[in-house]
């Protein structure tokens, strides 16, 4: 698990793309609207780039040897990718996701993004409980 310093210098570089995505392209970094514009029709190459790095910044982690996350080895894929459908279907109830309302959006002051984000810990934090205690 990452300690303090990792943490820090993850978060500053979340922080640091999303002020340059916002300075450069005038967008939020909201990941789950920029995949969502990407699959219409008529997507912009740089929504299709932004997703390509994502995927891209994962593969090197594995080849570097960055320990892949407990989860993925105590769960099937089916399970996983069951979760992920239903976190996407949830992003597009709450109209954002955590990058998209957590990051960019508190950091905008929206109280919109700041109610959405309390929401999605809440249920992340019930999740984990039931996970852990009652299953």
């Amino acid at each position: 698990m990452a300690g303090p310093i990792e943490a820090l210098i993850g978060g500053a570089l979340i922080g640091a793309a999303a002020a340059g995505m916002l300075l450069v392209n005038g967008r939020v970094a909201g990941i789950s609207g920029i995949l969502a514009r990407a699959v219409r029709p008529g997507g912009a190459s740089w929504q299709w780039a932004f997703v390509g790095g994502l995927i891209l910044a994962g593969l090197a982690a594995r080849l570097w040897g960055i320990p892949t996350p407990e989860a993925f080895a105590l769960h099937p894929a089916s399970l996983l990718i069951a979760a992920g459908l239903i976190v996407g279907i949830g992003t597009r109830i709450g109209s954002g996701c955590t990058s998209g309302h957590g990051v960019c959006g508190i950091a905008n002051l929206s109280p919109r993004s700041l109610a959405a984000t309390l929401v999605f810990m809440a249920v992340a934090a019930a999740t984990v409980f039931v996970i852990r205690h009652l299953l």
